[in-house]
């Protein structure tokens, strides 16, 4: 963790953090496409034309390039969805950062640097979901300085942020297919709270849910971050 500090969000940050969520976000397309896949839906529409055009065509050839032709407008579909979600996250919040979440004293948007280069990212606000708690929001990391403590460090920062102002607990909600993101949350001390299907219809055929996640702060949960004053931080995985 040497060389990284955490500080509040500047606004010549910007084009740097939503480049780092919009990477962070497209990494989970092969993922998100897979657990397409796994749905029985899925699987009974793939078996259905497979076994349809071999038998209208009497050759493997075209029941085969029906699937392959089905399983590319899937993979098509899932990166759409998640091209839709990162322009509606852009102009929701992150192309008025400064608006969203630098202007109230119990919200805060924090970026994480590595000698002089914006490497991650959080921010936290009130949430909507569950009134009186704070909700944890746009954490990303870098592809090229993950594994280094710099997620559990962010976190951590919410944690204190929150603790402070005296909220009880902090709130973020992930999706089915973020399993590392999941393993990092459970690690520095949330627990799941529940499963939920996302209410938009494609959401539902291919059964895509979200994870909520609560850390409660009364209970001393998330050990402090280590941040000196200078924001450099120490003593993290």
């Amino acid at each position: 963790m040497a060389g990284i500090t955490i500080r509040r969000f500047e606004e010549d940050d910007k084009e740097t953090v939503k480049e780092i969520f919009t990477m962070g976000m497209s990494e989970h397309v092969p993922s998100s496409f897979m657990h397409l896949l796994k749905q029985p839906l899925t699987q009974m529409i793939l078996m259905v034309t497979f076994c349809s055009l071999l038998a209208s065509s009497k050759s493997v050839l075209l029941p085969v390039v029906g699937v392959t032709l089905l399983l590319a407008g899937a993979k098509q579909l899932v990166g759409y969805l998640f091209n839709s979600y990162i322009d509606t996250s852009l102009r929701k919040d992150l192309d008025h950062i400064q608006e969203t979440y630098l202007e109230n004293k119990d919200s805060c948007f924090w970026v994480a640097e590595s000698d002089g280069r914006v490497v991650a990212t959080v921010a936290c606000l009130p949430a909507e979901r569950e009134p009186g708690c704070m909700e944890l929001k746009r954490l990303s990391v870098r592809r090229t300085h993950r594994r280094m403590g710099i997620a559990k460090a962010l976190s951590r920062t919410v944690a204190d942020f929150s603790r402070e102002r005296g909220f009880p607990a902090v709130v973020l909600y992930t999706s089915v297919v973020q399993t590392d993101a999941q393993r990092l949350y459970e690690n520095v001390g949330y627990t799941r709270v529940r499963e939920f299907v996302i209410p938009e219809p494609i959401a539902k055929i291919t059964n895509f849910t979200l994870i909520e996640f609560k850390l409660d702060l009364l209970q001393g949960g998330n050990r402090r971050t280590g941040l000196t004053a200078g924001g450099e931080i120490g003593g993290l995985d």
